[in-house]
This record gives C-alpha cells, sequence and structure tokens, in this order.
C-alpha cells in the first residue's frame, strides 16, 4: 500500500535557486532548516502475520495515518508490507538523512508520537554545542558557603540628594 500524495519538491526548487545564482550556499542551508519542511518519505514497514506488529497494524487500519498524510502534504507516506520482520518506521530527510526507529510491540499512542517527532525533527544528528565551562580562578563575588544565609539580613536603603 502506498499513499502518496502531492508534495512540494523543495529540494529542486533550492538546486533551481542556487544554479540560477539567486541564493547563496549559505542561505540554502538556512532555507533548508527554517523555511522547508524536512522530511521527505515516511517509510511504514510492518509484518501482516506477527505479533509484534499487532499495534501498527492497528493504527493503519484506524486511518490515523491516512490523517497524517492529509496534514503533512509535502510528505510522502509509504506502508510497506514485510513478512517475518519486526515492524518498523523510517523517515528521509531533505539533507540525505534517514532515522529509523523500531516500533516492535509499541502501542498506538507511543506510534504516534514516533510518527511526529520524525516529523518535527530535521533528520540530523543530535550534535553538543559548546563544552563545560571549566576554570582555575573561582568567581570574582566569592565562593558561596551555608554560612552565607543573607535572607535573614535586614538592608537599610536611604535616598540621597
Amino acid at each position: 500500500v502506498s499513499l502518496s500524495l502531492e508534495r512540494i519538491d523543495a529540494k529542486r526548487k533550492l538546486k533551481y535557486l542556487y544554479r540560477k545564482r539567486l541564493i547563496g550556499r549559505y542561505t540554502k542551508i538556512i532555507m533548508a532548516t527554517r523555511g522547508v519542511k524536512q522530511l521527505q518519505k515516511l517509510r511504514i514497514v510492518y509484518c501482516e502475520h506477527g505479533g509484534s506488529s499487532a499495534s501498527i497494524r492497528e493504527f493503519i487500519s484506524s486511518g490515523k495515518i491516512v490523517s497524517f498524510a492529509e496534514k503533512n502534504p509535502s510528505v510522502t507516506v509509504i506502508a510497506q508490507l514485510r513478512n517475518g520482520n519486526h515492524p518498523y518506521i523510517k523517515g528521509q530527510y531533505l539533507t540525505g538523512n534517514s532515522k529509523q526507529i523500531c516500533i516492535k510491540n509499541e502501542t498506538v499512542p507511543r506510534i504516534v508520537k514516533v510518527v511526529h517527532m520524525l516529523n518535527n525533527t530535521s533528520g540530523r544528528k543530535i550534535t553538543k554545542l559548546g563544552k563545560s565551562t571549566r576554570t582555575a580562578t573561582p568567581s570574582i563575588q566569592g565562593v558561596w558557603t551555608p554560612m552565607l544565609d543573607i535572607s535573614d539580613s535586614s538592608f537599610q536603603v536611604e535616598l540621597m540628594e
């Protein structure tokens, strides 16, 4: 079963704009991550007899995948039958990356969460942006101690002209 809906070929448009020098390479990267949906194809692979695929079969037969495909016309949704194997969902992104998540013996609400998670991510690996700060010098304000309790002390503020 293949649910292919009309989708916008954003990657081809970006290549055309880049070739005609209407946008630069850096702009292309920003547009691809901020202005264009990243998920291109969502492939659901399941078995028609296996017990581990029972909830994904229920998910497909309930029509939730059809409503997802109607809400996201830029995503091609493919339901592929593969007997004798555990089910998984694979998302392919504009960047060329793909994410594959095993949904063996998962519940229908968990499958819905996985589908929405794949739809809302960029397909890139999660990387740490910075390192933790370590310093040899302590804070200018001094080191906090439990004896430094300023909540009980009163402050007198006087206005001067």
